[in-house]
């Protein structure tokens, strides 16, 4: 028989019937004394042999009817929104599925003439090998020889693969009587339910060949740096022979003369059985190994040397906390990286590459300050855009400044998003002004229109008393404007634009802080920092520094939820992810939570004052001057926002939006967050949100702001 012809498959008892099939679990109780002559195989001759015909029978008469095998781990890929550009993958094992038409036919007969020579004769379990192994053993008084099939070992991987405890793992390769039994009758089912193809193919497919290569394909990429198509008679034996130990016969990193002599014995075999003459055999065994070997492809971690690590980085750690993919993030992680997912995310790649060329034309890379900006789609949580002036990293060893790790100094290892996300040790930066809005709009559930008048001095002593770190008058805090100038009657559209600290501090004393933080938790902020936390749940009522944005927070919270205002008042959790496929074909479509957090009316007056300023100019009221207003110059469309800085300049916000995308941006000095950003880094954000906004209305620029029919007046 050549190297190139594949046997004919049948059964150990020739072409089976559908009736035949059936009848074929007639011989179960065979394995009864296939359980006496395994345990003598496998174990020692001296062991004492009596009652494992009693273990045997329980074990295998107790089988199922039907035996499911689930398929062999697969790496998960993750994609952009279009559906097509990889952004990573994630798996802990490299393997390339194929076909049994993918699969040379020197591999396979590599394979059977080592592992199981008369694999297309017997139906799972071969007597001839038993009788065999027995005899080898039996002579040796221990375990020189097995006999497991192609079938046996193929059950044992899948067994192996699908243990969850340490306990599983170890059960299901323990070298025991019981095992070797469930392992035959498990073997005898699975011929019942597959084909001697979809049994060598899915063999192929799971096993390891060592240096991290999982399977046929893999393991061709690893050695040779080609596809199994292409790998010649001695290629394939090498890598057959790598099956029985790959640590031991490693012509990598261990000794390439073990495996030349493994590798000449697999092509004996195929000379032995018939796969191959003698002369081409000689001329096999005479070639050298002519390895070309590649790294590996297989990333775990997924987001390493990516151009979208941060955002992929912050995805993996969404996955882990979606219950219904498992009991525990490990549970959910496994499956990630084992589950063979074809997973479609929200990340607009073109949108993201214009928004870190618009940071970098703010901040280069490297800085010592850190700019980040987020994008999230009004209606859906879509997050769109995860860019910073960082290069991701998630190797803890890193403390380059320009690093993800290095944000923290090495504080924080593996926290690579906290800057944009947040997490439970990073709280994020104090928003400043930006939190106006959350007053603005309590005012205007309250029933305050926006044209409420209020005389708002350049300093104010409020009815609150002075809390940590505030501006005090007496007991009380006493807060001030950015400009001495700032002094007048002003309305939400005028105190809105202008970021009138007194107006809003009064608006609050009007409504109430309690009610402006329960606007803030209802449109998703959530208060991370211990003492933040406790003044929300301990004495809302009294938290006056809440309204100018003392709270910590981070862009993902604040631009989901400026993304509401467009939306009409709908909040949607943020979520990174829109569809996913299984390995098995099922469409999984994630939905993000929405609720409506503010009524519509509500959000279209606050819309209409947020134009003010951009620049973009209200529908329903009069703007006098805005604070950023180059972005209404830089975006061909509508669009609305508000600037934040805190007390101390030590972080500058803004977060603006047109009717289909939100975009929030900070700049702050990330390993010391009270440090002054300086003058020069002040407008970065705005102008950074600016360049953004502008891109994404050429991108998908559509749609208008509504203006107001209530609460104007």
């Amino acid at each position: 028989m050549s190297a190139t012809s594949k046997p004919v498959a049948q059964t150990w008892f020739g072409p089976v019937t559908a009736v035949q099939r059936r009848a074929m679990f007639a011989l179960v109780p065979v394995a009864v004394a296939f359980g006496l002559v395994v345990g003598v195989a496998f174990l020692p001759f001296v062991s004492s042999v009596g009652g494992l015909a009693k273990v045997g029978s329980e074990t295998v008469l107790e089988l199922p009817d039907e035996l499911v095998l689930p398929p062999a781990p697969e790496s998960s890929t993750l994609y952009a929104a279009d559906g097509e550009t990889v952004i990573a993958t994630f798996g802990d094992q490299y393997r390339v599925q194929l076909e049994y038409d993918q699969i040379p036919d020197s591999v396979i007969n590599a394979l059977v003439a080592t592992e199981d020579s008369n694999f297309f004769e017997h139906n799972g379990v071969d007597p001839e090998g038993i009788m065999r192994a027995l005899v080898t053993n039996i002579a040796d008084g221990g375990t020189s020889e097995g006999a497991s099939t192609i079938t046996m070992q193929y059950v044992r991987q899948v067994l192996s693969y699908t243990a969850t405890t340490p306990d599983e793992v170890t059960a299901a390769s323990e070298v025991t009587i019981d095992r070797k039994v469930k392992e035959m009758g498990y073997a005898l089912a699975l011929e019942e339910e597959m084909t001697k193809e979809e049994i060598l193919t899915n063999y192929l497919n799971t096993v390891y060949f060592g240096n991290g290569a999982y399977g046929i394909g893999a393991a061709a990429q690893v050695y040779y740096g080609k596809v199994p198509a292409d790998l010649t008679v001695p290629e394939a034996a090498m890598l057959v022979g790598l099956i029985q130990s790959p640590s031991t016969y490693d012509p990598i990193n261990g000794s390439s003369e073990a495996a030349k002599v493994r590798r000449d014995h697999v092509i004996g075999r195929m000379v032995a059985v018939g796969f191959l003459s003698s002369a081409e055999g000689d001329e096999s065994k005479a070639t050298d190994l002519a390895l070309n070997p590649q790294d590996a492809n297989n990333t775990s971690g997924g987001a390493i040397d990516s151009d979208y690590g941060f955002f992929v980085d912050y995805f993996e750690k969404w996955w882990e906390q979606q219950e219904g993919f498992g009991e525990t993030e490990e549970i959910r992680k496994a499956r990630l990286y084992r589950g063979g997912y074809e997973i479609t995310s929200t990340l607009n790649t073109e949108l993201q590459d214009a928004s870190q060329d618009a940071i970098e034309d703010q901040l280069e890379t490297g800085s010592e300050y850190a700019l980040g900006s987020v994008v999230v789609e009004p209606g859906t949580g879509a997050i769109e855009v995860m860019a910073v002036n960082r290069d991701y990293s998630n190797d803890v060893s890193d403390n380059g400044p320009n690093t993800a790790n290095a944000d923290y100094k090495g504080s924080y290892p593996n926290t690579t998003n906290p800057l944009l996300s947040g997490n439970a040790d990073v709280a994020g930066y104090q928003a400043g002004s930006s939190f106006k809005m959350f007053t603005m709009l309590a005012a205007l559930e309250e029933g305050l229109p926006l044209d409420t008048t209020i005389y708002s001095p350049y300093q104010y002593t409020s009815q609150y008393v002075v809390g940590d770190g505030a501006a005090s008058c007496g007991n009380y805090w006493c807060p001030k404007n950015a400009s001495e100038g700032e002094v007048g009657n002003y309305n939400m559209w005028t105190g809105f634009g202008e970021s009138v600290n007194t107006y809003f501090v009064q608006l609050a004393e009007r409504v109430g802080v309690d009610k402006a933080i329960d606007v803030a938790e209802r449109l998703g902020i959530q208060f991370r920092n211990p003492l933040d936390l406790s003044h929300v749940e301990n004495s809302p009522e009294t938290y006056g520094p809440f309204v100018l944005g003392v709270t910590q927070t981070t862009p993902l919270d604040m631009a989901a939820a400026y993304a509401a205002l467009p939306a009409d008042g709908v909040y949607c959790k943020p979520t990174p992810v829109s569809s996913a496929v299984t390995n098995s074909g099922d469409t999984i479509a994630f939905e993000s939570e929405c609720s409506q957090a503010i009524s519509v009316e509500v959000a279209r007056a606050a819309v209409d004052a947020a134009r003010c300023p951009t620049g973009y100019g209200a529908a329903a009221g009069n703007c006098t001057w805005g604070t950023a207003e180059q972005v209404g110059d830089a975006v061909d469309g509508p669009v609305a926002g508000k600037t934040g800085t805190t007390d101390s300049n030590s972080t500058n916000w803004f977060v603006g939006f047109t009717p289909n995308a939100a975009a929030a941006a900070f700049v702050a000095d990330p390993d010391s967050p009270q440090n002054f950003v300086g003058r020069s880094n002040l407008g970065k954000p705005a102008n950074a949100v600016a360049d953004i906004l502008a891109s994404q209305w050429e991108i998908n620029g559509e749609g208008e702001f509504k203006p107001p029919t209530e609460l104007v007046h």
